[in-house]
């Protein structure tokens, strides 16, 4: 592909006066056309297919299938197109899980949108595309402590779930709940589960 063909764009957002301002923004671009929208992370990977996108604009909060959700489901689709992350949730731990998933960049909604532009561009020739701010909150905030069912544990939470719910869902003892919760809360550094949850949620490690 040569630098004067236009890129096919795909925006999933589910705030639908965003979608259509970074669309508008996007358009004012001659080598930019955004030839899909979607305000779920759903049918992205559908979306992309039948529209042959080149780069996917990807929000990483929607209903339903999220950002993450719809990256699984590209990456899993073995599609080519370049995803970039385009959010206003800047959590440090986002970054590094967008990153692991298969996303080449991240960028908040915020950004200029010349420089949005640009971010396009680069992720469609393979480079990787970062907020600068987001890497040096990412390497502050460090990598994940919780395990696996840790994280699980402190999701249901975040529901206000009690630990007999949070047993049943994930087919656990309520003991070892109530174990995996007290080890989470130690590793935030938090009194309670709910304040360990919102922490944890805060720092990208659910």
């Amino acid at each position: 592909m040569t630098e004067s063909t236009t890129l096919r764009l795909l925006l999933a957002d589910d705030q639908a006066l965003v979608r259509g301002a970074l669309a508008a923004l996007l358009e004012t671009e001659p080598d930019l056309r955004v030839v899909a929208q979607t305000g779920t992370g759903a049918d992205v990977a559908e979306l992309a297919t039948a529209h042959d996108v080149d780069v996917v604009l990807l929000d990483i909060e929607m209903p339903g299938v999220d950002g993450f959700g719809a990256l699984e489901q590209i990456r899993a689709a073995g599609l080519d197109c370049a995803v970039l992350m385009v959010t206003t949730f800047d959590r440090p731990g986002y970054l590094g899980r967008a990153l692991a998933a298969g996303a080449q960049g991240f960028v908040v909604k915020d950004t200029p949108a010349e420089q949005l532009a640009e971010a396009v561009r680069r992720v469609h020739r393979g480079e990787r595309v970062v907020d600068p701010s987001l890497a040096v909150d990412s390497l502050a905030a460090g990598t994940s402590p919780l395990t696996a069912r840790e994280a699980e544990a402190l999701r249901e939470a975040l529901t206000g779930a009690s630990v007999r719910d949070i047993a049943a869902r994930l087919h656990l003892s309520p003991g070892t709940v109530r174990n995996h919760l007290s080890a989470a809360i130690g590793k935030t550094a938090t009194s309670s589960r709910g304040e360990a949850a919102v922490v944890a949620r805060d720092r990208g490690w659910l």
